[in-house]
């Protein structure tokens, strides 16, 4: 627990942060303000006039108290006050002025850092998302990306604001007097030391509370979503459920209070030195005025000024720690932005627009990489370790890999319905990800028309494909709008066609605002054999050559498995269909049939080819759908 613990500042160990800010990333940085050149070069220009402005303010009050007063010029009091009242307006107006500016650099760099880790994601492989929380990726767009917002439209505007303002403050301070300049001065250097021990500190501090947050968010996403609350109601789980969340704020609230301490002692240092400045200023310039070496209203314009340079100093020190602080979220937003894109067209992809159908797998094997067992890979001779130790000259640790298929050959012609069969972990649905090109094989080639898959544009491909699976994923929004996402510029005619055809037409029309009723968070509103529909629909807008399908009606009454049948039926016809069987009609519907067993195929065949052969489909025939047949 962190409550109390402010001694953690104290004896903090600099080789615990070892980690620097390098050139290159700063230039990085810099990068996303070089679009904004013009607003920061107009903001700049407008700190260095409002500062200006700022600094008139002390010699008016020493003209005030030495000459005015004393002569009792009224007519020099009345511009004198005009002139506060105007600095003062003008001042205001340029903070205006420099708001704006801000806010456009600031709300611009936000806007490309948000897109550009949009942009990037999507085209990030399925492996990233199946091993990244939903909640770390929400994080880095909200926290993260505000965090390094600041770094260039808070600190360094105002970094530049406070060194304008130091510069012209100690400049008229060694007009008045340079005795007095040079005093001032010397305290400048336990500003300056605080800050970079602290910096560290709360630098790693920061980093800890970012991730106990993407934590924290994690968590609401995954227990506060349809899914979870019902699993939890279910399972009686919500106490548990509750103490988990609780510790995981508890680490983000016990940060925040040592941020909090930390940062306290390091403004009791400065505020420290502040005071021991200002009060030696104060005790040596009362020397000067007893023995009439300086006037009364000079010596509260050197006071004030003293404060214009102390107040800069001051911020400066504190704006290292808070640059130091908001490069961790820089940092953690550039960690996406340079992960590598596994999946993505080569220079010179083409497009294909009207696809035969045909399909070829030749020589396919892959492997996921499992993220939670690390094996030693090594650059020597590859035999086994247990004979000849030395003969590995380096290691590496890297992810197990997981063979999911292995030398996989099978060809679909033009038209074809292809079934998948196998035991569950087989690979079936590894081959429907490997076609659309989710996933790269490690070895061999997929080719569509005689092209290889991986010359083929992804956009064009994705036209050509389209997935009908388990989980029929549907937006929080309209039935309309659902429909709509598989071809934006469907007419109504289009929408009914493709509804009626997957039998779902008469329940859209039924419903209070027909297409635009709003169909709740995963389709929740809609029973699963109407959201299969609904997805049916969707694909048949799509209009795709190549069909990839899960059947999803083994969970489904007898009719909505039904409807979903007669929905799918003219769904195939004319196209080339590749579809992980779990009905006995789809078996026997196929053209060929694949038999998977432990990432290997170990049969192809027609259905009576394969009950001749009396291998491993016969088996599965007799034990998962001799039920049907009889």
């Amino acid at each position: 627990m962190y409550y109390g613990g402010w001694w953690r500042f104290l004896s903090f160990d600099d080789k615990q942060t070892t980690h620097k800010i390098d050139r290159s990333v700063l230039r990085r940085i810099m990068s996303y303000a070089r679009p904004y050149t013009l607003f920061l070069i107009l903001n700049l220009l407008i700190i260095i006039i409002a500062s200006s402005l700022e600094l008139i303010q002390p010699y008016l009050i020493k003209v005030l108290i030495d000459d005015v007063l004393p002569n009792g010029d009224y007519s020099q009091l009345t511009i004198l006050a005009g002139l506060m009242i105007a600095i003062s307006i003008s001042a205001g107006l340029l903070r205006v002025a420099r708001n704006y500016f801000s806010s456009r650099i600031g709300e611009g760099i936000t806007l490309d850092l948000r897109t550009q880790i949009y942009q990037h994601l999507q085209r990030m492989s399925l492996r990233f998302f199946t091993n990244t929380k939903s909640g770390e990726i929400i994080s880095r767009f909200t926290n993260d990306v505000i965090g390094a917002q600041s770094a260039i439209v808070g600190t360094i505007p105002i970094a530049i604001t406070n060194i304008i303002t130091l510069l012209i403050a100690l400049a008229l301070m060694f007009a008045i007097d340079w005795r007095l300049t040079l005093v001032s001065c010397i305290l400048f250097p336990l500003f300056l030391l605080p800050a970079r021990r602290v910096g560290r500190t709360l630098r790693k501090v920061r980093r800890e509370s970012m991730e106990y947050n993407a934590d924290m968010t994690n968590q609401i996403r995954q227990t506060l979503s349809i899914n979870g609350i019902m699993l939890m109601k279910n399972f009686g789980r919500q106490s548990e459920g509750l103490e988990e969340y609780h510790g995981t704020a508890g680490e983000v609230a016990n940060l925040g209070v040592r941020y909090s301490i930390i940062s306290g002692w390091f403004y009791l240092a400065l505020t420290l030195v502040t005071a021991i400045g200002t009060a030696v200023i104060y005790w040596l310039g009362g020397i000067f005025v007893l023995n009439d070496e300086l006037t009364i209203g000079t010596i509260i314009a050197f006071i004030a000024y003293l404060g214009k340079v102390y107040g800069p100093v001051t911020s400066l020190s504190n704006l290292q720690v808070q640059f130091v602080t908001s490069v961790v979220s820089f940092e953690r937003v550039f960690e996406y932005l340079d992960k590598p894109i596994e999946i993505q067209d080569q220079p010179d992809s083409i497009e294909i627009s009207d696809s035969n159908g045909q399909v070829v797998f030749k020589n396919v094997t892959f492997s996921y990489l499992d993220e939670d067992s690390l094996v030693e890979i090594s650059s020597g001779d590859q035999i086994d370790r247990d004979q000849n130790e030395s003969a590995y000259k380096t290691t590496e640790i890297q992810p197990k890999r997981l063979n999911a298929l292995e030398d996989i050959n099978f060809e679909i012609e033009p038209g074809e319905l292809v079934a998948l069969v196998g035991p569950s972990g087989a690979g079936k649905t590894t081959i429907t990800y490997l076609l659309p090109r989710i996933y790269d094989p490690n070895q061999g080639s997929i080719r569509l028309d005689d092209h290889d898959l991986r010359d083929i544009t992804l956009q064009s491909l994705s036209s050509q494909i389209g997935m009908v699976t388990q989980e029929s994923y549907l937006f929080h929004d309209t039935v309309r709008a659902n429909l709509l996402y598989a071809k934006p510029d469907a007419s109504q005619e289009d929408l009914d066609a493709a509804t009626k055809a997957a039998n779902i037409y008469d329940l859209i029309a039924s419903l209070p605002d027909g297409y635009d009723t709003m169909v709740g968070e995963q389709g929740y509103r809609l029973s699963g054999g109407e959201k299969q529909r609904l997805v049916i629909a969707r694909v048949i807008l799509n209009d795709p050559r190549i069909l990839i399908l899960d059947e999803a009606t083994s969970h489904l009454d007898s009719d909505s498995e039904a409807l979903i049948q007669a929905a799918l039926e003219p769904l195939m016809e004319g196209r080339t269909s590749l579809v992980i069987a779990h009905r006995l009609s789809t078996i026997l519907a196929a053209d060929k049939i694949l038999v998977l067993d432990q990432g290997h195929l170990i049969e192809q065949g027609t259905h009576s080819e394969l009950l001749e052969n009396r291998g491993v489909y016969a088996r599965l025939y007799k034990t998962q759908f001799g039920h049907e047949s009889s």
